[in-house]
């Protein structure tokens, strides 16, 4: 694996993280029962950002690192995920 590829495994592990994260613990304007003028109810209430990017960023780095584990270790490969055998040709 290249230095290019893991940073691409990173970004992609970080995004696919923060998408999952952002939904968690969200309190939103209908919950609190203050929905300001313009926002649709849903919109979150306070801003976290910063924490879930902190959050995003833990989790992210300890799912990164067992994918980096697996395709060093070679325990998966494209031949294991080869399912209508075109690779034996």
């Amino acid at each position: 694996m290249t230095i290019t590829a893991a940073l691409v495994v990173y970004a992609v592990t970080w995004f696919l993280t923060f998408f999952v994260v952002i939904q968690l613990q969200t309190v939103t304007q209908s919950d609190i029962d203050h929905v300001e003028p313009g926002t649709p109810p849903g919109a979150p209430a306070n801003e976290v950002v910063g924490r879930m990017a902190r959050v995003t960023t833990i989790w992210a780095t300890v799912i990164w690192a067992a994918i980096c584990a697996v395709i060093l270790s070679g325990w998966i490969t494209i031949a294991d995920l080869d399912i209508f055998g075109r690779m034996d040709q």
